[in-house]
């Protein structure tokens, strides 16, 4: 499908897309291109979406083609089907204030410091997910000094869980000044970048486990547990420990957690493999 989709956000999903609906419905753009797009990704027709979602083809079709706005419980049943949010497929089916509503339903608890998150919360995000761990850290080392956690992404992993981790590359600028930034040692953050990626190395040998580093100024570190994540808010002169976190559960028709995640992806589709051997010269 690739050849005759035209264009994609950074995410890969389609934007502006008109081809594959000029294929199913001869020749004319349709207003829901991105409802066609994602069940045709997921491999599910008009039809068949129907079927899965127990309303007639024919409603279906008038969702894409008329660009109608089906009922809630409806939205609720494609958007999982094709595993997007409901503000993605129909961004104008919510209104502002009931969306600010859902994004602070989204938000379980905040910490005024990431160190005062229990140690149990994160065992049980680590231990309860099955699908997806999605880390991004400068050195995250709180995490990979945590004795079981190698353990567990190991058990995890062979279980079906898929992980991503990215980790600040110790050599590049921005984790240099870092450390200035939140008055450490000359040093300080490269090394504990260093150090951690020391204890997670042996995970690269595990198929399911995909390490990347990368050059970005960090905003904000992500910790997501399939459905769940830590958004650790970083804050100019202190260091992450010190800083502001959140713990916030994904909602079918919430931004809050797909904003996060958008970044997320934003900075693993600009990253590289990892390189170890590189950092040990």
């Amino acid at each position: 499908m690739d050849d005759i989709i035209r264009e994609r956000d950074f995410l890969g999903r389609p934007c502006g897309v008109k081809s594959s609906l000029e294929i199913l419905y001869g020749g004319e753009a349709m207003p829901n291109d991105r409802l066609l797009e994602s069940l045709l990704l997921n491999g599910f027709s008009p039809a068949t979406a129907a079927e899965s979602i127990g309303v007639d083809a024919k409603t279906v079709e008038r969702w894409i083609s008329k660009g109608r706005t089906p009922f809630p419980k409806h939205r609720r049943a494609l958007a999982a089907l094709v595993h997007e949010a409901e503000t993605y497929l129909w961004p104008d089916a919510i209104d502002p204030e009931r969306r600010t509503e859902i994004a602070e339903a989204e938000v379980i608890k905040i910490f005024p410091h990431r160190s005062l998150i229990p140690a149990d919360l994160w065992s049980r995000l680590l231990r309860d997910s099955s699908e997806r761990i999605d880390i991004l850290v400068l050195a995250g080392l709180f995490l990979a000094e945590e004795p079981t956690f190698a353990k567990t992404i190991k058990t995890k992993v062979n279980q079906g869980l898929s992980v991503r981790m990215l980790f600040g590359d110790p050599l590049a600028d921005e984790a240099v000044k870092r450390s200035s930034e939140e008055k450490l040692a000359v040093g300080t953050v490269p090394a504990r970048i260093k150090n951690a990626l020391a204890l997670v190395e042996p995970l690269t040998s595990i198929e399911g486990v995909e390490i990347r580093f990368h050059g970005t100024t960090l905003y904000n570190s992500i910790f997501r547990f399939d459905d769940e994540m830590i958004v650790n808010m970083h804050v100019f002169g202190q260091p992450g420990a010190y800083a502001p976190a959140m713990h916030l559960r994904r909602l079918p028709t919430g931004d809050l957690f797909e904003t996060y995640l958008s970044s997320f992806e934003h900075v693993w589709s600009i990253s590289d493999t990892a390189d170890f051997s590189r950092i040990r010269v």
